[in-house]
Parts: C-alpha cells; sequence; structure tokens
C-alpha cells in the first residue's frame, strides 16, 4: 500500500510539474494602440446634422445632503423603537433622493449644440458645443485632438 501511495505522489507531482510548466507563458512583443475613443491621427469628413441639445445639469451634492439630513430628522419622529430606525433611515434616502432633484432643477438648464460628423473612413463622430461660430451642414472639417476645424 505504501509504494502504491509513493507511486501516486511521484506520478502526482511530474503532473503538477508538467501542468505548471503548461501555463507559464512566453514574453510577448508590446504593442501599443491608441485607447479605444481616441483618435491619434487626423481624420477629415463633412458635418451631417447640427442638432439642439438639452444639457443635463450636474449637480454638487449638497441638496442631497441637506435632503437626507431635513428627511433623517422628519423620518426620526415616525415610530418608536426598531420603527424609528427605520423611519431615519428611510427618511434620509428618501430626502436625499429628493434633495438632489430638487437642486438639479433648479440650476438653469442650457443647450448645447450637437455636431454630427460623417468621418471620410466611414462612420459618425459626435461633438457638444457651447456656440457654434460658423460651422453648417455641409461644411468639410478636420478632426485633430478631438476638436473640429473647418477645412
Amino acid at each position: 500500500m505504501k509504494s502504491t501511495i509513493r507511486s501516486f505522489g511521484v506520478a502526482g507531482a511530474i503532473v503538477l510539474a508538467a501542468l505548471a510548466a503548461g501555463c507559464a507563458s512566453r514574453p510577448t512583443q508590446q504593442v501599443y494602440q491608441p485607447v479605444p475613443g481616441s483618435y491619434a491621427t487626423t481624420q477629415y469628413g463633412v458635418v451631417q446634422s447640427i442638432d439642439t441639445v438639452r444639457a443635463q445639469n450636474q449637480t454638487s451634492g449638497g441638496g442631497a445632503i441637506v435632503g437626507g439630513v431635513v428627511g433623517a430628522v422628519v423620518g426620526r419622529q415616525i415610530g418608536s423603537g426598531s420603527g424609528r430606525d427605520a423611519g431615519t433611515a428611510v427618511g434620509a434616502v428618501a430626502g436625499a433622493i429628493i434633495g438632489n432633484e430638487i437642486e438639479k432643477n433648479s440650476k438653469n438648464r442650457h443647450d448645447v449644440y450637437r455636431v454630427t460628423v460623417r468621418v471620410d473612413r466611414g462612420g459618425l463622430r459626435s461633438f457638444d458645443y457651447a456656440r457654434l461660430d460658423d460651422l453648417r451642414i455641409g461644411d468639410r472639417v478636420r478632426i485633430e485632438n478631438n476638436q473640429l476645424y473647418r477645412w
């Protein structure tokens, strides 16, 4: 019985060594490619469309904090014992959500111009601008560093 275990141990060690060697990888040559969504080369195209888009307002988080505190205080007044703790938690979450929405809606909304370009090599790219200057549909453009230039 001992010899069977010993021979299995040696065979097992050989199998593990073979598996480990199979997992080893050879060093590969480093290939550098641009990050998806970024373009290292200059592209050319034609302005296909210009649309006015309502920009999404960003919040500072202040509305959520104030709303959460107010909601927690109001929720604390409800119930007693573990119900009070649950009321505080629910009030804080609901208050934070409501406070964030109030802050988002109270800021001045602004429109941006979304310029869609049909690139010569195929595909569409979109750019958002606060103002257009003299850019029009049908204009030839050059794209460098994610910026449009009339061509």
